[in-house]
């Protein structure tokens, strides 16, 4: 039970930061999705956009807090953690 709560936590997660991306290269950028992917990967800046986009995960791990979802906010917590260590192998590599 406690295993399948991380789990909807971390897949939670997971689609707010696909969502918060997405959100911000429509909002914030004059070129298409795959333009502006194109273009971070070209200078650099994936890492960037991952982490624009993780803002939110607040949301999410906030929400799930305030509803005594523990378990859920833990998973979103380490989809979050996951996608740091993402950004980081972008900033490396």
């Amino acid at each position: 039970m406690i295993k399948k709560e991380i789990l909807i936590g971390i897949t939670v997660g997971i689609i707010a930061n696909t969502i918060g991306t997405l959100l911000y290269i429509l909002l914030f950028s004059d070129f298409g999705i795959v333009e502006t992917y194109q273009a971070a990967v070209q200078q650099g800046h994936v890492g960037s956009l991952l982490a624009l986009g993780a803002i939110l995960n607040l949301v999410a791990f906030f929400g799930f807090l305030k509803i005594r979802r523990d378990y859920r906010a833990r998973g979103v917590m380490i989809a979050t953690l996951l996608t740091a260590m993402l950004i980081l192998y972008y900033k490396v590599f």
